[in-house]
């Protein structure tokens, strides 16, 4: 028998509701600035519902502070049985004491298996985020988590206690990182890489470090430390924005192609400084991946030309495997040459059955007399 999911979007509707025989829920009060007042009503009609095991909580723009947020973990704690939880807090006045607070509440729920946070735009901070992280070093029977913290100025200091903890999370198997916006640098992002490198189980990865600045020095440590991650099959690494040059592009690649298992791969490199050298080394690199079968490759907003564009294209040519390709090459510096090059190249991929192209380039249109 499939158990029906029982959806309110009104706080009042919940409170009344028949709180003991709720086990999957999905509460959307988004928008509402109940605040802290709200959520510890809200929490104290939550900890009655004591045989739910699905809960996914929508309490985004409410205005909550760390009072409402501590209080909703107490609450959690009295449903024993929860094993999947969503929970979304984004854009409140949540600090470090209300993300700690919340965090020490869910290491207690020790059924919990699946686990999504999403905290962005609040000001969690270092602090908050290190909290955040012993905490759920304690949850030790999670297999898939999701994590957002974008724009929460957690740094390099709060990047690197995050993945310090989650090395104790033994049977983390998935695992999705937003953390775009928090001014970390390349200390944060080697000391995230290093940590994630002994999390033996992983085979799903998601890591956007978007819009930071871990620069060249972060992405080769962060390569360095993904290249011992030998069960990785699906991988999705987002560093757009990161003063990332042609030395180190290359360097990512080579060490990605030493995850012999990768088959399914994005990597978003838009908004760098990555030239035809970068592009070609990258390439070359990729190619050496043997059991790759889809690659989505954004490149668009860098220096690339018409070398790079077709030393891309030669490269992929030997992805025997490769079966859905997506290359987004938008505003660079490629011309009529680098394009026929890469479209000889890639008609050489003969398993190729997908394929998406965005080579749109500035244009310039001359007329004559």
């Amino acid at each position: 028998m499939i158990q029906q999911i029982k959806t309110y979007n009104k706080l009042k509707e919940f409170l009344n509701s028949s709180l003991l025989s709720h086990q999957f829920l999905l509460i959307d009060l988004s928008g509402n600035q109940i605040g802290d007042e709200g959520t510890l009503g809200l929490g104290s009609a939550l900890a009655k519902c004591i045989n739910l095991s699905n809960l996914t909580l929508d309490l985004s723009w409410n205005k909550i502070g760390d009072e409402g947020t501590s209080c909703l973990g107490s609450a959690l704690i009295n449903c024993i049985y929860l094993s999947n939880l969503t929970l979304y807090l984004r854009q409140n006045q949540i600090g470090a004491m209300g993300t700690s607070g919340l965090g020490s509440a869910l290491a207690k729920c020790i059924n919990l298996s699946n686990l999504t946070l999403g905290f962005s735009w609040n000001k969690i901070g270092a602090m908050g985020t290190s909290g955040l992280g012993s905490a759920l070093a304690k949850c030790i029977n999670l297999s898939n988590l999701t994590l957002d913290l974008g724009w929460n100025k957690i740094g390099d200091e709060g990047t690197s206690c995050l993945g310090s903890a989650l090395i104790n999370c033994i049977y983390l198997s998935n695992l999705t990182l937003y953390l775009r916006h928090n001014q970390i640098g390349a200390m944060g992002a080697s000391g995230l890489g290093s940590a994630l490198a002994m999390c033996i189980n992983f085979s799903n990865l998601t890591l956007d470090l978007s819009s930071n600045q871990i620069g060249d020095e972060g992405t080769s440590g962060l390569g360095s430390a993904l290249a011992k991650c030998i069960n990785l099959s699906n991988l999705t690494l987002g560093l757009i924005g990161n003063q990332i040059g042609d030395k180190n592009t290359s360097g990512l690649g080579s060490a990605l192609a030493k995850c012999i298992n990768l088959s399914n791969l994005t990597l978003d490199l838009c908004s760098n400084q990555i030239g035809d050298e970068g592009t070609s080394g990258l390439g070359s690199a990729l190619a050496k991946c043997i059991n790759l079968s889809n690659l989505t490759l954004d490149l668009s907003q860098n220096k690339i030309g018409d070398e790079g564009t077709s030393g891309l294209g030669s490269a992929l040519a030997k992805c025997i495997n490769l079966s859905n390709l997506t290359l987004v090459l938008r505003q660079n510096q490629i011309g009529a040459m680098g394009a026929s090059g890469l479209g000889s190249a890639l008609a050489k991929c003969i398993n190729l059955s997908n394929l998406t192209l965005d080579l749109q380039q500035k244009q310039f249109i001359c007329f004559g007399l």
